[in-house]
């Protein structure tokens, strides 16, 4: 890849692929500090080695490593990759419109998610799925973006061995257990339309690739299960690693502010 952008007769194309290989080396060298401290307090861990012997062995004064530990990347950003990441949204085709459009709710999340990656040292770019749902991801990516609006979502939620997201017989979108044990259903939908919805999260198999898919059953259910990430992101990631895994965030909103947010069924790993 460097030999060939040295080699790259077109001035413009040149520097535009010298950019994207200057964000993937700065992505490359955050998620090496963070593997780094990692490695060090795993190694202080696991093998009752003092920190001042870990530096010695890493030819490193004690201060350096406390340094390192405490100024390193957090270890949970793991879980939404390498870097960088992109933060896919759909656009959806509304009667009387002659151009597509983002739901509020959606670009809400969105924008809060972007939030937590850039604070996690990502570098972040959005993307709007088409409203056909036919797209295709690349790298790390994040789809705040449900089965019924892509069939890239639908299928990789289709590998989940756990959750379903189908309709009910009246048409009603809902989270199920495969084995028909249990239903989960938004509030949203009840007559009486109390303010709070559910939201499928999980990191799936798309093809040969990863995607973390946040599915609201409604689109301010996404909103609740960001603010779950941003709240819990080391709690779940001390569960599930960077393993394949689903979970049922539950949100209870006023307005577009989350009051509460929490699971309803817990994240399950995909073996």
């Amino acid at each position: 890849m460097f030999d060939r952008i040295r080699r790259e007769p077109d001035p413009v194309r040149q520097a535009k692929l010298a950019g994207e290989l200057i964000t993937l080396y700065q992505q490359r060298s955050v998620e090496l500090a963070r593997l780094r401290r990692e490695a060090i307090n795993r190694a202080a861990d696991q093998t009752d080695v003092s920190f001042s012997a870990i530096a010695t062995k890493l030819g490193l004064t004690r201060g350096r490593i406390s340094q390192i530990r405490q100024s390193g990347p957090p270890t949970e950003r793991a879980l939404f990759g390498v870097g960088p990441v992109t933060v896919a949204v759909p656009l959806r085709q509304v009667p009387g419109r002659a151009l597509p459009v983002i739901s509020s709710e959606d670009s809400l999340a969105a924008e809060r998610l972007t939030s937590l990656l850039t604070d996690l040292a990502f570098q972040v770019c959005q993307m709007r799925i088409p409203p056909d749902g036919r797209w295709e991801p690349a790298g790390d990516t994040v789809a705040i973006c449900g089965p019924k609006s892509s069939v890239v979502t639908a299928e990789a939620i289709g590998s989940d061995p756990f959750l379903m997201f189908e309709p009910d017989a009246d048409g009603r979108w809902t989270i199920r257990e495969r084995d028909g044990s249990r239903v989960y259903s938004s509030a949203m939908d009840e007559p009486e339309g109390a303010w709070t919805d559910i939201a499928y999260v999980g990191r799936l198999t798309w093809h040969d690739r990863e995607l973390l898919v946040v599915a609201g059953v409604h689109a301010l259910g996404s909103v609740g299960a960001v603010d779950y990430l941003s709240r819990e992101l080391a709690s779940l990631y001390a569960v599930v690693g960077t393993r394949r895994f689903s979970m049922v965030v539950r949100s209870d909103h006023d307005g577009d502010h989350v009051t509460r947010s929490e699971l309803l069924c817990p994240p399950r790993i995909h073996e």
